[in-house]
């Protein structure tokens, strides 16, 4: 659901708005160790922290992730295409050096613990209070954290769902199609760009946020270059542009090395993990790379494209004439021929 959350920002930047971006893990880092820093306590080893509420500190960051599009907004708003890809790609590397040396930030390359969420006086944690119950099962961390997620997941489908209906979204889809008609009609093409890149990053940040909470502890690897790729991988599966395929290709693509590990001791070719030969983790990006290939080559709108074509093809009547007009169709043409006087 963290990568649902980010992979939906990225849909919006790419297929809404037409800008290409390989730094979208860079953001999510912005979240996951603004909140970090943000929620957590100082501590002996250099580390620091300002020990704010949980809810404050994963607003802040995600604030924090959003000041960090804008400062790079100026960039993003007058580059376009594989110039904007590059530049962005930029940030990853920058990330990756900040996070690796800022040590009383980040805590280096051994990373830092995230501080668990707590929702007035609830902990999102094995403790406080332990041994919850719900129907006689108990829940614990992650059992506490799958409903946050499902609930900041279905909030953030919700609002750039509501964001692609509205005046904006369709400018941005303006400026995608075309810069200099965009212009024309007196649409602000700098601006646009700027607010996308801004509002992507805040997604990018609530799912930083989501991942820290999840694992519990955070390193710079998580964060590098393999996640910005990831994020592209899972749009272009789920269907560029699309809401709803952003979150399909993100549970596609978080989901199978998880199933393919737990059934790797069934699959004869695949080896235990650390040991020569493929594994689980190299069979999913074999998987991913002929997804991509295929989703190229025979279904550009990718999982939400074919969704939409079997839904059409399942509500067409067998023996139905599709090319006739419909009742409806054919209503203004009756309504106007009844006005004329019979021969």
């Amino acid at each position: 659901m963290a990568a649902a959350v980010s992979a939906i920002g990225l849909t919006l930047l790419v297929g809404r708005a037409g800008q290409l971006s390989l730094g979208h893990a860079f953001f999510v880092a912005v979240g996951a160790y603004g909140y970090c820093y943000l929620a957590g306590t100082s501590s002996a080893d250099g580390v620091r922290g300002l020990g704010l509420p949980p809810l404050l500190a994963a607003f802040g960051a995600v604030v924090a992730a959003g000041t960090a599009g804008a400062l790079f907004s100026p960039i993003s708003g007058r580059l376009r295409g594989i110039y904007l890809g590059l530049a962005s790609l930029g940030l990853v590397f920058l990330g990756q050096h900040i996070l690796k040396n800022a040590i009383p930030l980040t805590g280096g390359f051994n990373g830092r613990d995230a501080a668990p969420l707590d929702l007035f006086g609830f902990s999102f944690s094995d403790s406080d209070p332990a041994g919850f119950l719900v129907l006689g099962v108990p829940y614990g961390q992650l059992e506490r954290l799958w409903y946050v997620g499902l609930v900041c997941a279905a909030l953030a489908w919700w609002s750039a769902r509501n964001l692609l209906r509205s005046r904006p979204g369709r400018a941005l889809a303006t400026v995608r199609d075309s810069e200099v008609a965009a212009g024309a009609m007196g649409i602000d093409v700098v601006r646009y760009k700027a607010a996308a890149f801004v509002l992507s990053s805040m997604y990018a940040g609530l799912g930083g946020v989501l991942t820290a909470l999840a694992f519990g502890r955070i390193v710079p690897d998580s964060f590098g270059l393999s996640a910005s790729v990831a994020f592209l991988v899972m749009i272009v599966i789920g269907g560029i542009g699309s809401v709803g395929g952003a979150v399909g290709g993100a549970f596609f693509v978080t989901l199978l090395p998880l199933v393919l590990d737990h059934y790797s001791g069934r699959l004869p070719f695949l080896s235990p993990p650390g040991s020569e030969g493929l594994d689980a983790a190299g069979l999913s990006e074999f998987v991913y790379g002929l997804a991509i290939v295929l989703v190229l080559l025979f279904a550009h709108g990718g999982l939400a494209g074919f969704l939409r074509r079997a839904a059409t093809a399942l509500r067409r009547t067998p023996g139905r004439d599709t090319d006739r007009p419909s009742d409806d169709e054919r209503a203004p043409l009756r309504s106007h021929t009844a006005k004329e006087p019979a021969s």
